[in-house]
């Protein structure tokens, strides 16, 4: 068996900064991408509005994934992301920090090994363990109530 997988997809451009993303081999939709005005002209997201998509939505299914190892039956997840652009010593625009937030619809006490699941979920997440070579990425989760039970 292999340890490589690869992923293939294509780019169509479509407009001035629009793009048809088409993700070979797979049954998943087109999505179109843009670039944010005055450069585009919003008819998608734009890279910088992935990649914090990337990341919340990698972050979310692993933390999923690890409740359900422990046997949890969770409700429902929700997520907000906020990446931080800034611009670097070249005046070029730079995505230096993401922070994601990971919403439970559940009270930590009704989640078995909580404490286990919130210790290894960020390894599972593929994107986030990748972006955080060059990308701070700072995570919270809180339970239903409001409370954080988690941060790194």
């Amino acid at each position: 068996m292999s340890d490589e997988k690869i992923i293939e997809l294509s780019l169509e451009q479509t407009g001035d900064y629009e793009f048809r993303v088409r993700f070979d081999g797979s049954l998943i939709p087109d999505l179109v991408v843009d670039e944010s005005s005055p450069l585009g002209g919003d008819a998608g997201p734009d890279p910088s509005r992935l990649l914090a998509a990337a990341v919340a939505n990698c972050l979310s299914a692993s933390l999923l994934f690890a409740l359900r190892k422990f046997k949890n039956a969770p409700s429902k997840l929700s997520a907000k992301a906020r990446a931080t652009l800034t611009r670097n010593e070249h005046g070029r625009w730079r995505v230096p920090r993401i922070a994601v937030e990971l919403q439970l619809g559940d009270a930590a006490a009704a989640l078995e090994n909580l404490d286990r699941v919130l210790a290894q979920f960020e390894d599972f997440c593929i994107v986030t363990e990748s972006v955080r070579q060059g990308v701070a990425v700072e995570v919270s989760v809180r339970d239903a109530s409001g409370t954080v039970l988690h941060q790194s």
